[in-house]
C-alpha cells in the first residue's frame, strides 16, 4: 500500500458486508477500501432503517416509487450528495451523475469522490432499483 503515513487517518475496521476471512475471523477493510464500503453503506441504508440512528442513511429510498424523470434524477443526486456530505467526512464529493439503465427500472448513480487524506480520486456506481414506473 505504499506510504501509510497519510492513510492511517482513514482507518481499518470491519469489512462490509460482514464476511469471514480465511481464518474464520471477521474480514477487515482498510483505508480507501473502508471509505468505499462506507459510501456504499450510506447509499444502501434508508433513513429510519437504523433504530438507534434514524437520521442515518440516504433519502433516495423515499423515491423508489417515483417515475423516472429528470426531476427524479435531480432529487436522487441531491439526496446522495446530502447524505455523503453529512456522514462521510473523509471524502470530497466531486460529482454525481444519475442515469436510467435497462428497461427503466434501474437508476445508475455514479459518484466521483476524492479521499481527503490522500487526494486519490475514485468512482463508485450504485444501482438504485425502482418499481419500474418509468413513463407511467
Amino acid at each position: 500500500m505504499g506510504d501509510l503515513g497519510n492513510k492511517t487517518f482513514l482507518g481499518v475496521g470491519t469489512g462490509f458486508p460482514l464476511q469471514a476471512d480465511e481464518g474464520g475471523a471477521l474480514q477487515r477493510a482498510g483505508y480507501e477500501v473502508s471509505v468505499r464500503q462506507w459510501v456504499w453503506l450510506i447509499m444502501g441504508t434508508a433513513k429510519g432503517e437504523r433504530v438507534m440512528r434514524p437520521d442515518f442513511g440516504c433519502g433516495i429510498h423515499d423515491l423508489v416509487f417515483d417515475n423516472i424523470t429528470a426531476n427524479t434524477s435531480g432529487q436522487v443526486a441531491s439526496a446522495v450528495r446530502d447524505a455523503l456530505l453529512r456522514f462521510e467526512t473523509r471524502i470530497n464529493v466531486l460529482g454525481i451523475q444519475v442515469s436510467p439503465a435497462g428497461d427503466g427500472e434501474v437508476l445508475l448513480i455514479s459518484v466521483d469522490y476524492q479521499v481527503r487524506a490522500t487526494n486519490n480520486a475514485f468512482n463508485l456506481v450504485y444501482p438504485f432499483y425502482t418499481d419500474g414506473a418509468a413513463g407511467s
